[in-house]
């Protein structure tokens, strides 16, 4: 009984101390962005129209919304509806069940430097779309299917089958089951994964110098090359000239990807209190 006891809190102090390695790591890291980033914030910065003086970066930061918006637009309905067919639809035991779980988990391990090199290859160089808003979104899109899929699969699961039983029972057919029964309930993991995949377009770099391209300016259509927040920022860290710019735009970035996941954290509470 005493080693039990010993051995119970020693987890608990082993469990306690990884939960303040990570919170204090993390605010670390947050701490030193802000510290360097936030005095080298200037009116000069959010210039509307990018120039080697003002080194501005709001056609990064119009540029970093528009992408993430055109990217979950492609990969979201795509990566809810596959996973709404493997956990609603699909036989159990069915062999294309498998290949395609084991597919996405594949995919999900891909380093994203590879996702840049294919999308140069087909999307730019194949498809004679050149370095583009398009190209780069259609990357960001096939690297984040693959989370949204595997998270959207795993809130589903997570639906007590009592529901479904429920509304088959007053009569509802399979269809109307999922998309107002088993698809609400499940909104907030789902939303999850969406908040993921905003991180990861977010904060990608690798993947779109190779096919977004880094002309930093807005877009006039969607075959225009553009710069994102990430890739605007190592463009400046690269250059040595600006440091300070380099680290202003990554205090704008960490508020960025905040206030991103803040405003679908309230939304997810909303939808489910609703």
């Amino acid at each position: 009984m005493k080693k039990t006891f010993t051995l119970s809190r020693m987890l608990r102090w082993a469990v306690w101390g990884g939960a303040g390695i990570t919170a204090g790591v993390f605010a670390l890291l947050v701490g030193y962005v802000l510290i360097k980033g936030v005095p080298a914030l200037t009116p000069q910065l959010f210039a509307w129209t990018y120039t080697t003086e003002n080194v501005s970066m709001t056609p990064a930061i119009i540029d970093t919304v528009i992408m993430t918006a055109l990217a979950l637009a492609i990969a979201a309905p795509l990566g809810i509806l596959s996973a709404v067919y493997l956990v609603e639809y699909a036989r159990r035991g069915n062999k294309l069940v498998g290949v395609v779980r084991l597919t996405s988990e594949t995919l999900s391990g891909i380093p994203s430097i590879v996702y840049g090199l294919f999308g140069m290859l087909f999307f730019v160089t194949r498809l004679k779309w050149s370095y583009s808003l398009l190209a780069g979104a259609c990357t960001l899109a096939i690297m984040i299917l693959p989370l949204i899929m595997r998270t959207t699969e795993e809130a589903l699961l997570s639906v007590p089958d009592s529901y479904r039983e429920g509304s088959f029972g007053l009569g509802a057919g399979r269809l109307r089951t999922v998309f107002a029964i088993v698809l609400p309930s499940a909104v907030p993991g789902i939303l999850a994964g969406v908040i993921l995949a905003i991180g990861r377009i977010v904060g990608e770099t690798a993947a779109l110098m190779y096919t977004a391209g880094s002309v930093a300016k807005l877009p006039d259509s969607l075959f225009s090359s553009v710069r994102t927040l990430s890739v605007h920022m190592y463009a400046l860290s690269t250059e040595a000239l600006y440091i300070d710019q380099a680290y202003a735009t990554a205090a704008v970035l960490l508020a960025l990807v905040v206030g991103i996941n803040a405003l679908s954290a309230f939304i997810a509470r909303r939808i489910g209190k609703g």
